[in-house]
């Protein structure tokens, strides 16, 4: 007489939950984007004009050639953000901060005054918009390195050397922040090749970029050993 198994009960699986794959490549998606725009947009205004032509910060590139690229790149930004569904910590404030980044690309900064000498009302209204979004962008950005992504559990007290990593990035991001800040009360260096503003703003998001490159375990030196594998969504036997 045979043995009657009992049936096995399916495990219930989060709607929300992604697979391990797909958390990489949305990460190693914003990563590359990160790392590439700041390099992209003044070497190609520099091409596309036929000389050597730094920005004055990042946003100003919206009134030159490389608009669509800035828009653009931003928008695929805040999609890859908005899509990514990891835990429900990082769901909410990756959501939160795609939607800053598609403001920050549809809200262009005031238009510099060498296009624009008397700005109007509205062009001044976007322009403090996008400046609320970008902070508010950074912030979220500089939190997800110090606070999130650098949280992995100690092995034999000792911190794993992505870790370190994301430390680094977010107080970059945080340094980045205090620069464009202190440049634009103070009007330091509008008339440097290479503006503080500018500066400030590459910098902190080339360092989201390494540090989402790196969270993306693309970087396999830096892969994440200590933290483990990505959480799948459970599989039904």
């Amino acid at each position: 007489m045979s043995a009657h198994l009992p049936a096995e009960v399916p495990i219930p699986v989060d709607p929300r939950a992604q697979d391990g794959r797909t958390v990489r490549r949305l990460r190693l998606g914003v990563g590359v984007l990160g790392f590439l725009l700041p390099i992209a947009l003044p070497v190609g205004n520099s091409l596309t004009s036929a000389r050597i032509a730094l920005l004055s910060s990042m946003s100003a590139s919206y009134y030159t050639h490389m608009r669509n690229v800035f828009v653009g790149g931003l928008c695929a930004i805040g999609v890859f953000l908005i899509c990514y569904r990891h835990d429900r910590r990082e769901d909410r404030l990756s959501s939160v901060a795609g939607v800053l980044a598609i403001g920050v690309a549809l809200f262009p900064t005031e238009p510099p005054s060498s296009l624009v000498p008397h700005p109007s009302t509205a062009q001044t209204t976007v322009g403090m918009l996008h400046l609320a979004f970008a902070a508010g962008l950074f912030g979220v950005l500089g939190y997800f390195c110090l606070r999130l992504f650098a949280d992995s559990p100690a092995a034999g007290g000792r911190r794993p050397a992505q870790d370190w990593v994301y430390l680094v990035c977010g107080w970059v991001i945080v340094a980045g922040v205090l620069t464009v800040a202190v440049a634009g009360v103070l009007h330091l260096a509008r008339d440097w090749p290479l503006t503080l503003p500018y500066l400030g703003e590459a910098v902190s998001v080339f360092a989201f970029g390494v540090a989402w490159l790196v969270k993306s375990e693309a970087v396999k030196p830096l892969a994440a050993r200590a933290t483990g594998p990505v959480p799948t969504a459970p599989a039904t036997p």
